[in-house]
């Protein structure tokens, strides 16, 4: 990469992005041997101004970045990095270091992606999630079906509570299928960006 650290008296901002709700999650900065440490190890590292060195993102509280991507603004003087986010970014507790209000958006979904996940890799007696899927995939699939049809039955009808409802069942039932088959929203999503002209 051709950065140009002249600038900026040898550190770089680096803008961090969730690689699947592309949510932008922190700001920190990078020298040279951040960017090449970060490449090297796909751990997202910075330079820390406060300790005045080499910091890898979640070497104390484990909640690292994993790059998925890096690219260069069209200055070649700040660095752009699509990562996968393991435990919360900010210090804080919170998913983002701007403590943004994540109730709306894809932020939803990835939350209820991460709730489906852990009931299917934890089952529990008291879980539906665990208790559909435990089923097998003809019985998530056919849940899925049987959502689907409320929905046309509701869209045809003239309330707009009911439709909703019925809707939000459905995607529900609809990222239980996505897991159970062993994907998530984002490759549906990626599907869609390669049918782009």
């Amino acid at each position: 990469m051709n950065i140009n650290f002249e600038k900026s008296n040898g550190l770089i901002p680096c803008v961090i992005q969730d690689s699947t709700t592309l949510q932008v999650l922190m700001l920190g900065y990078m020298n040279q041997e951040a960017v090449d440490q970060t490449i090297e190890t796909n751990k997202v590292t910075f330079f820390s101004r406060s300790k005045n060195r080499i910091w890898v993102k979640g070497e104390e509280s484990g909640n690292f970045l994993e790059m998925k991507s890096i690219a260069l603004d069209c200055d070649n003087d700040t660095v752009l990095i699509k990562a996968n986010p393991i435990g919360p970014t900010c210090h804080k507790g919170n998913k983002t270091c701007w403590s943004e209000n994540e109730t709306t958006g894809f932020g939803v979904i990835s939350r209820l992606e991460d709730v489906i996940s852990d009931r299917i890799n934890n089952p529990s007696e008291k879980s539906y999630v665990s208790d559909l899927v435990g089923r097998g995939i003809n019985k998530v699939a056919q849940k899925v079906g049987e959502e689907g049809v409320e929905v046309v039955i509701e869209a045809l009808g003239s309330d707009d509570n009911l439709f909703l409802n019925e809707s939000a069942d459905l995607l529900f039932h609809y990222l239980i299928l996505l897991q159970a088959k062993g994907y998530k929203m984002n490759d549906v999503l990626e599907v869609l960006k390669g049918r782009e002209k």
